[in-house]
């Protein structure tokens, strides 16, 4: 019984396509991470110079991996010239997705009437479904018009055929949108037909005596939903399933079909052959792989046979189509490119020495390129651009061009792009391109950080004079792609007169000099990739940390990331640890606040932001009588002086609130029972009582207020509120209307609506004075009220149900007179984002510290123009510390401390939420807001705090009341909901491991080296080589990393093409007398020399010493010492300690041995076990002897070690054969499981249970479970056991979740918890689960509990185990309870067996990691 959860989401993109989704103008991007998807629109900037970034520019130090690997992130920025007049397009997250199912292809589809008046999107995802999905801006939000399914066992017939898991599927869709076909299982094509207006026939060269009369001309979708002829009840006509074989009996062996352009009727091209290709059997199946179009009529359900190509190269394996300026499609092999045109012309270019060898095609010869186009990706720069950019699997860059004679392509040539023109953009290969426009395009990496990378001609900026009208309307004045004639050009004209051919043909003449040098690349935007994770490290904090300042976290993760020149390591922490500048000599503090004068604004803005340095510090001291005394200090170059001889109260007490007003020439001091102002010199300006000092009724206090020039609004504790503004330098209080006097408030903040974003409407009565400040007023019964300020008589916006936390918030939203409202305490208005994109969100805080953001948008009103506005609720996992003090009196929250507004920290426009569970809301550009927690136990307040010697920083009061000043992490970033930090090594990292003692890293490295036969006298032919394309190999490294710089301080060179696969840091007896043991580093090795020699091996054990270090340079004080090597017959697979002697379980070739090391630095061999294969994962559950051992072909092998006498004897076996990637053991109280990790992307639970009859006497473990997780795996590690519980109330039983868990990296760069759950939890979470499957709805129609389902095939399934009782808990599923409204949450938590929310709750934050990490 456990439960999986993920906690952080897939980084690695597989999937894109740019289409117009939002609206018909729009221009969108739609990437796919695996189970994950994401919209973004595009953003053109123009960067000011000196301008934050806060992902490598809120420190000047900071680089990125591009800069470390001697990419152009940073070169081709700086050495550009006008790089700072250069427009920039970035990539702003609009929506994202999490999918129950994982996506195998992107396409765009134009349907005849969408919601949005855009285009379509079909989603393909494994095992052969299909979902149509539309934007839908009532509910801004994707909304799924159709799923198909194509699984159905009255299709697969053939009982050989493999399963859908294990075939190739992906989606190929009709450049005219008439239909989409999906290839799926062996031999299977399903064909979905789209309903259209009119011919899509491009007819250039219509010719009436052959074709007869010519058609009209299409009909624009528009003008037919106007005039009604769209009369379709769906988009789509019902789809059919075609065998391949069916098509063509020859067709047996399929390798990539697609859609073709400029054909009447649905084309596609498909490559095929009628053996299996194989290249050890060259010499008999050479030019086996043929080429046909088929022609699809939707209606008849036939096809036709246009051309077919015979004898084409072994190694082609793609088919990429040409839009009309080139025409037909392009072959693409391991070796060559091959053009095929409408005729069957065709035409061909070998790229290295061995397309010769391999075929005997003719082709021109550039074999001087040496190029490997395996995995290569190759896309059109732009739609009229007959070029096309080659992107290679080590990232290089490459350009092909098409020589066209009129409508005939002549010739092919391919140039490397030179890295002086950007040809070292991409550091690691690529996934998927799409051209977004204006000579841009998204490259998305598997392997590397996506980009978007844009591109300038030469010849282009050649070919005109530059003048104002054909500049490019983003305003780049460089990267020019099309000019004034061309951004006329009528694309859907499909009769023009003038022929674009013509025009082309023109730029290609123009394009021919020094093709090589034409074009020039630059870097615009990055998307994080923090995959694939290889191997993960655990680091400990010290264990000398303050206990009163004890952050929850105690484990930090550093995992591997990335390949090739992308390569590095990545930290990964919980909470943020904010980096601390200083300590101020404020003790006793319990607010602060900071300001920024006018004064100072105009003595000109830093060079290094567009904020002015902050001159004042405010800050409330507890006196030694309890107290509360405010004090005043000036920032100056030394410090914080504190300010004495002015007119600043320093005996006022109940401080509340410090602000500015009249463009920071006015200093607010609120406090409960007056408002007073101060000039710049804090010389008194203006007292406002806030008292009647002749009413005999208690005063009411002040407990809060906001601050937005000019005004500043009060909240008082009889629940009302009062409005002041400036005028001439003094506060005038607003009149109030009836709304505002009668309604009883919570809490209010001020807004200003600069771009009128909201689009509220402005009060008739008084148009012409009314501004763009907007008040949001929360009231006691949860209604939220909206005025425009000063009008306050009249709300502008009306919504009773904020209470509920409904998912879409609007004025319409029916109240549920019997369900239970969430207890809000304050409401925040403000912006967050980066320096890129900045936009509002509401923020509410409950009486539980839960943080709940929603986003404003306008939907539009049926049968109307205009749009009303709305809000989305934002999904937000983040659960808050639980402690002692909370409370839920009502007194005590208002005297909490308010959520602070910071408008440049570190960067970022954010919220800061001060008290016992800190915590900042961070968004960047390309992620939603996330809740960050903060690792300290408390945090009384914070304030901006921006200096010379602390840029973009804050000031915060701990629980000791100590003022410090800090910044956020250096070059860390929060994408994911965790603190991230890339540490670039430019070389690949394959294994790591932490040495905790010295605190430092081991690292397994190895860069691409050519390789070349070595000379040996049992074979003389290997001298007689004469190639020049010579094959890669490996050459591995092992390094010492530092744990607090993260600088490499040591390094160990390996013999030639010895790479390391695993390292390992035991505890192993270095003396047989003394029996005395250290902490060793344990490297195991394979030589990587061909396939026709025996693999060998070494075992490396090194020494953590103590050395004299390098001046200025402390942390250089250690090395590697060399203490054993050993070689050994075959690889060297995996390493694990063993017993409690301090002996070593080696996995060497097929055998697993038991070593000691001795005193002569010799390893002696005492026990060994025959695996009969090469064994994956060694695994010792500490200090027990019980061993797991697992391989790729038999599965796991559960075995026991013996010391007296020393033996391995073999317990149990997995009951089916399991594909091993990764496995570690799981105990759980006093039973004994086993987590084991597929290459299907499943989790199988195995236990040890010799009493059970299915055992056989533990004989066979028993399987348990099996669960899908959509992310391919590559380590799982048991990790120490949880924290205890922090001291408060005492928690119900079954929430304590006390079995230590196991962490899961994957290739996609998703980090996953699988926790062990009591019967009571697993009970509950288990109900929780099937009601939300039940009552939520899933992106894209699909279902959760059939995606959790292991595939058709797998081992488990047939025996009936997956999602049933005792099953894997969905961790996706139960976290979506926090989506929900207040009457999903505290309504629906018995009914399905929750009990109380706060029992839910507390294990949601169980199996999130809180109190692990």
């Amino acid at each position: 019984m456990q439960c999986y959860a993920e906690l952080t989401p897939p980084t690695a993109v597989t999937h894109s396509v740019s289409l117009p989704f939002l609206s018909p103008s729009a221009n969108n991007l739609i990437v796919a991470k695996s189970s994950l998807l994401q919209v973004f629109s595009l953003k053109s900037v123009i960067p000011s110079p000196g301008e934050g970034d806060p992902k490598h520019a809120t420190h000047s130090s900071g680089r990125t991996q591009h800069h470390a690997a001697n990419g152009p992130k940073f070169s081709l920025l700086d050495s550009t010239p006008r790089a700072d007049r250069l427009s920039t397009t970035k990539l702003v997250l609009v929506a994202q997705y999490e999918l129950s199912g994982t996506v195998t292809s992107l396409a765009r589809v134009k349907i005849l009437q969408s919601k949005s008046g855009g285009e379509a999107l079909l989603v393909a995802l494994r095992d052969a479904k299909l979902s149509l999905v539309e934007w839908d801006p009532e509910r801004f939000s994707i909304s799924t018009i159709s799923i198909h399914y194509y699984e159905r066992e009255d299709i697969l017939r053939s009982p050989w055929e493999p399963d859908l898991g294990q075939c190739v599927n992906y989606l190929s869709v009709d450049p005219s949108s008439r239909c989409a076909a999906l290839k799926f299982g062996a031999r299977h094509l399903a064909i979905i037909p789209f309903h259209q207006i009119g011919d899509d026939l491009v007819m250039d060269d219509y010719d009436p005596d052959i074709d007869g009369e010519q058609p009209e001309k299409k009909q624009s979708i528009s003008k037919a939903i106007a005039d009604g002829s769209v009369n379709q009840k769906t988009p789509y006509a019902a789809s059919f399933v075609l065998s391949l074989l069916a098509l063509d009996p020859s067709l047996s062996h399929p390798l990539h079909l697609t859609f073709l352009y400029e054909y009447r009727e649905p084309a596609f091209g498909i490559l095929y052959s009628k053996v299996a290709s194989s290249t050890a059997l060259l010499h008999e199946r050479r030019d086996n792989v043929c080429y046909a179009v088929y022609t699809l009529d939707l209606e008849q359900q036939a096809s036709t046979t246009l051309l077919s190509i015979n004898d084409l190269p072994y190694d082609l394996f793609r088919v990429v189509p040409l839009s009309r300026s080139v025409g037909g499609a392009l072959l693409v092999g391991g070796n060559e490119f091959i053009h095929v045109d409408q005729s069957g012309k065709t035409n061909g270019v070998a790229v290295n020495e061995f397309a010769k060898q391999s075929t005997t095609f003719v082709m021109a010869d550039q074999s001087d390129l040496n190029m490997r186009l395996e995995h290569c990706v190759i896309k059109q720069l732009g739609f009229d651009n007959t070029d096309m950019l080659v992107i290679l699997n080590s990232g290089e860059l490459a350009v092909l061009s098409f020589k066209v004679d009129g409508r005939s392509v002549s010739g092919l040539s391919v140039f490397r792009v030179s890295m002086d023109n950007g040809g070292g953009s991409l550091l690691s290969g690529a996934s998927c391109a799409s051209y977004i426009g204006r000579g841009r395009m998204f490259i998305g990496s598997e392997d590397s950080d996506s980009l978007v990378l844009g591109w300038s001609r030469r010849s282009d900026r050649l070919r005109k004079p530059r003048t104002r009208s054909n500049m490019d309307i983003d305003g780049d004045q460089v990267e020019l792609e099309l000019d004034e004639e061309d951004i006329e050009d009528d694309e859907d004209d499909l009769y023009a007169d003038n022929k674009p051919e013509e025009k082309l043909q023109q730029q290609v003449l123009h394009s021919r000099t020094n093709p090589d040098e034409d074009y020039h690349f630059r870097l615009h935007d990055s998307m994080m990739n923090l995959g694939p994770m290889t191997d993960v490290a655990l680091r400990h904090s010290p264990q000398n940390v303050n206990p009163a300042r004890n952050a929850e976290s105690h484990i930090s993760l550093l995992t591997t990331s990335g390949r090739g020149r992308a390569s590095g390591l990545t930290i990964f922490q919980q909470d943020i640890k904010p980096m601390l500048v200083g300590q101020t000599s404020i003790n006793n503090a319990q607010g602060i606040w900071s300001v920024c004068t006018k004064q100072d604004q105009e003595r000109g803005l830093d060079n290094y932001s567009q904020n002015a340095y902050n001159n004042y510090i405010f800050t409330t001291v507890t006196t030694g009588d309890g107290e509360e005394k405010p004090a005043a200090y000036a920032i100056k170059p030394t410090g914080l002086e504190k300010i004495q001889d002015t007119e600043f109260d320093v005996d006022a007490g109940n401080i509340i609130d410090f602000g500015t007003i009249n463009s920071g020439s006015r200093i607010v001091q609120v406090s409960q029972n007056e408002v007073r102002t101060y000039d710049e010199d804090l010389g008194l300006a203006q007292i406002v009582p806030l008292t009647d000092e002749e009413s005999d009724v208690k005063p009411a206090k002040v407990i809060s207020a906001s601050f937005t020039d000019p005004y500043v609004l009060l909240i008082r504790d009889d629940f009302s509120g009062m409005i002041f503004t400036e005028d001439g330098g003094d506060l005038d209080e607003v009149t109030k209307g009836n709304a505002l006097r009668e309604g009883k408030w919570l809490s209010g903040s001020l807004y200003e609506d600069c771009n009128d974003v909201l689009r509220l409407e402005f009060p008739e009565e008084s148009e012409d004075e009314v501004g763009n400040v907007l008040l949001f007023l929360l009231s006691i019964t949860g209604g939220l009220q909206v005025f425009r300020l000063p009008n306050l008589h009249k709300p502008v916006y009306v919504a009773d149900g904020l209470g509920f936390l409904p998912p879409f918030l609007s004025t319409e939203f029916a109240i549920r007179r019997s369900s239970a409202k969430e207890a809000l305490i304050e409401i925040l208005m403000t912006e967050l984002g980066d320096s890129t994109h900045k936009s509002p969100y509401l923020i509410l805080r409950s009486a539980s510290n839960d943080l709940i953001v929603y986003q404003p948008y306008q939907s539009p009103i049926e049968g109307s123009k205009d749009t009303a506005l709305r809000f989305l609720k934002i999904s937000n996992p983040h659960i808050p510390k639980e402690s002692a003090e909370d409370s839920l009196d009502n007194e005590l929250l208002k005297r909490s401390p308010p959520l602070r507004a910071l408008h440049d920290v570190g960067g970022y426009s954010t919220v800061f939420m001060p008290g016992s569970s800190p915590s900042f809301i961070i968004k960047s550009a390309t992620s939603p807001p996330q809740v960050v927690g903060v690792s300290e136990t408390s945090v009384k307040s914070l304030a901006e705090f921006h200096t010379a010697s602390c840029l973009r920083g804050f000031l915060y009061v701990d629980v000791e009341g100590k003022t410090c000043a800090a910044q956020l992490p250096l070059h860390s970033q929060y994408d994911t909901g965790w603190v991230t930090r890339r540490v670039p090594l430019g070389e690949e990292v394959h294994t790591l491991s932490y040495h905790e003692v010295k605190d430092a890293y081991v690292l397994g490295t190895s860069t691409i080296v050519v390789f070349k036969l070595p000379e040996d006298e049992f074979h003389h032919q290997w001298g007689f080589e004469d190639i020049t394309f010579l094959p890669q190999a490996e050459q591995g490294f092992i390094k010492l990393l530092d744990g607090k710089t993260l600088s490499i301080i040591g390094e160990h060179h390996l013999d030639p093409y010895e790479v390391v696969t695993t390292i390992k840091v035991l505890s192993l007896e270095i003396s047989e007398h003394t029996h005395e043991r250290q902490d060793l580093v344990v490297v195991g090795t394979t030589l990587v020399r061909g396939e026709d020699l025996a693999s060998t091996g070494h075992i490396y054990i090194f020494g953590v010493i103590d050395v004299v270090p390098e001046p200025d340079h402390p942390e250089t004080g250690r090395a590697l010492k060399l203490i054993a090597r050993e070689e050994v017959k075959g690889a060297v697979t995996a390493l694990s300690g063993i017993g409690t002697q301090g002996f070593l379980l080696v996995a060497q070739g097929q055998k697993c041995m038991v070593r000691g090391l001795k005193e002569d630095g010799t390893l002696l061999p005492v026990a060994f076990m025959d695996m009969q294969c090469y064994v994956s994962v060694a695994r010792e559950l500490p200090e027990t002897g019980l061993c797991l051992m697992a391989d790729a072909v038999k599965g796991v092998w559960f075995t026991g070690y013996m010391e007296e006498p020393y033996q391995l004897r073999l317990f149990g076996k997995s009951p089916h054969h399991i594909e091993v990637v990764a496995s570690d053991f799981l105990p759980d109280g006093k039973q004994l499981y086993t987590a084991v990790a597929d290459a299907d992307c499943n989790i199988h639970i195995l236990q040890f249970d010799p009493e059970h009859p299915k055992t056989l006497s533990g004989q066979r473990l028993l399987h348990q479970t099996t669960f899908h997780t959509s992310h391919y795996p590559s380590t799982l590690t048991l990790l120490p056991p949880p924290l205890p519980p922090a001291p408060g109330p005492a928690p119900v039983p079954h929430q304590i979740v006390t079995s230590p868990p196991i962490l899961l990296t994957t290739q996609s760069g998703t980090l996953a918890l699988l926790t062990p759950l009591t019967p009571p939890a697993h009970r509950t979470l288990s109900s929780l689960q099937s009601h939300l499957q039940n009552t939520l709805p899933h992106a894209l129609g699909l279902n959760p509990r059939s995606y959790r389902l292991p595939s058709a095939g797998t081992v488990g399934v047939a025996d009936g185990v997956g999602m049933g009782r005792g099953g894997i808990v969905d961790g996706g599923i139960v976290r979506r309870w926090l989506e929900g409204g207040s009457w999903r949450r505290y309504g629906g938590g018995d009914s399905v067996g929750g009990g109380e929310a706060g029992e839910v709750r507390g294990l949601l934050r169980a199996v999130g990691g809180r109190g692990v990490f």
